[in-house]
């Protein structure tokens, strides 16, 4: 069947929330349907998922959204898997999951990430990656170490997404942007580099790496056991995908460094195109970018999802302490100058130490709880400031705006307190599920209906609102972040006794 308006799907999957997105060509998101990342704790740190779960519900969701577009799968042009970066998901040698997929909130393998970035002068020159714990060769290392059983049944390595594409069409691939944003592929050359895995102690890994494909590469379509699982249609075309960085950036236009993508959801990320790399002491990390650039990241897991905590933790049940409805108009009807106290968003991790942990630091007996909780919406957007500024270290000069997709951006009050917190106009884009049409627009590309992501975007994708700084509010957070960073440089030497006194009471 053919029809006179393309439709792509997206399956985005995240670690909080999984979405299946339905967008047209010209950028209209017809459905959404979506569901928890049920993510597996079995000891502190350790976060997994059910690969076979998994599969079952974006089935089912796959359906949802197709029923609420009013589209059956026929009407589905391409089929696109975004996924979230590092992590790790493995198959045995005889092509099937066996094991747990590691989300990238894991932290299991923080002490070998230490001693592995203690190190990283001598690969740095190949991969241009500082080395993350949640990272492809960390992880391995640590099963290697740790659950050799389960190590010796490795077959093959992959992404998130790129696992996912997997069950859509029976094809194991990698696609080139992820690997190399885990530390696995030389960036001059764009292949696997075994002096890499050499490095990490996993030499035998690198047969077990599946051919690189680049985001817009066809790989396979739609199989009949995938399309009794999802309603799409066998032999639908399957494109390579993108981890979701790269499908936020596309999406909002960040197409040079004249503009910064911010996305604040589960993770803090923040990044910019460049025709150069960034230097190892610039703190951030480079990977390959669809547009054939250089994607420079500064990143880490201390954004929005540490608010979605706290609220649980302020209730004995678990239930929320206040609705959104109400946060919002907490932050409507307060300022920067409302709460002194300090919230240090490091529930999932840190941009500063690995062995940090999250505090509230300033509390007093009058401390109210929406004192504590603007603190909580201020701290994350600090933890943003302080990996900007990274950015911004690395580039030389302020871009002209900032393009913000993620969770943040349902909340018009917490854009604003970005907009003011960094001194720059913060924009946002119309559609709200960015992935999706990151996805989208990479399938748009893929398929020849556009040219390149330009074309697609101006296409695709349209501005929304700006928000514009407030130069009394600044000079609030101005003060406010310098107390937030010096607090951070004087507990930088007693995380780690705080880390030995935690390891000392676990059972």
């Amino acid at each position: 069947m053919t029809n006179a308006t393309k439709h792509f799907l997206t399956i985005d999957n995240g670690g909080t929330n999984t979405k299946v997105i339905i967008v047209d060509q010209d950028g209209r998101q017809l459905s959404v349907s979506s569901f928890p990342t049920d993510a597996i704790e079995r000891r502190p740190g350790f976060r997994e998922v059910n690969p076979g779960q998994m599969w079952r519900d974006i089935g089912k969701a796959v359906k949802a959204a197709l029923e609420s577009a009013g589209l059956d799968g026929s009407q589905i042009d391409g089929v696109v898997p975004v996924g979230h970066g590092k992590g790790l998901y493995v198959l045995g040698k005889d092509g099937k999951p066996f094991m747990d997929g590691i989300l990238s909130s894991d932290s299991r393998a923080a002490d070998l990430a230490n001693e592995f970035e203690s190190r990283v002068a001598k690969i740095y020159p190949i991969s241009h990656q500082h080395v993350m714990v949640m990272q492809f060769p960390v992880l391995l290392r640590w099963l290697k170490d740790n659950e050799p059983e389960q190590y010796a049944r490795i077959g093959y390595v992959l992404s998130n997404k790129d696992f996912i594409r997997h069950f859509l069409t029976g094809e194991i691939l990698e696609e080139r942007g992820d690997a190399s944003g885990n530390n696995l592929v030389n960036l001059e050359t764009g292949e696997y580099d075994g002096r890499l895995f050499d490095f990490f102690g996993i030499p035998e890994m690198l047969e077990c790496m599946p051919k690189l494909v680049s985001a817009t590469d066809r790989c396979g379509s739609i199989t009949a056991e995938a399309a009794a699982n999802t309603g799409l249609a066998e032999g639908t075309p399957v494109y390579a995908g993108l981890f979701d960085i790269d499908a936020c950036a596309l999406a909002t236009g960040v197409l040079s460094d004249d503009i910064f993508s911010i996305t604040a959801g589960t993770w803090n990320i923040n990044v910019f195109p460049s025709k150069t790399m960034a230097p190892l002491d610039g703190g951030c990390m480079n990977s390959v970018f669809p547009t054939g650039g250089t994607l420079v990241e500064a990143s880490s897991p201390t954004s929005a999802g540490n608010l979605d905590y706290v609220l649980r933790m302020m209730t004995a049940d678990g239930s929320k302490a206040a609705s959104y409805d109400e946060l919002g108009a907490m932050l409507e009807r307060t300022d920067a100058k409302y709460t002194d106290v300090l919230f240090f968003p490091f529930l999932y991790g840190s941009n500063v130490n690995l062995d940090a942990e999250g505090a509230f630091i300033g509390l007093r007996s009058s401390s109210e709880r929406d004192q504590l909780l603007r603190a909580v919406y201020e701290g994350v957007v600090f933890a943003h400031r302080h990996h900007v500024e990274q950015l911004l270290r690395v580039l030389g000069h302020k871009p002209k705006a900032i393009r913000i997709s993620g969770g943040v951006c349902n909340s018009d009050p917490w854009v604003q307190m970005f907009a003011d917190v960094l001194n720059l106009p913060v924009e946002t884009v119309a559609v709200t599920e960015l992935g999706g049409l990151g996805g989208a627009m990479c399938a748009a590309v893929g398929s020849g209906l556009y040219g390149s992501f330009q074309e697609a975007f101006d296409n695709m994708s349209k501005l929304a609102k700006r928000f514009e700084p407030h130069a009394d509010q600044t000079a609030v957070y101005d003060r406010k972040f310098e107390a937030y960073e010096a607090l951070l440089t004087a507990l930088d030497g007693g995380w780690a006794a705080l880390r030995d006194m935690q390891n000392s009471l676990e059972r």
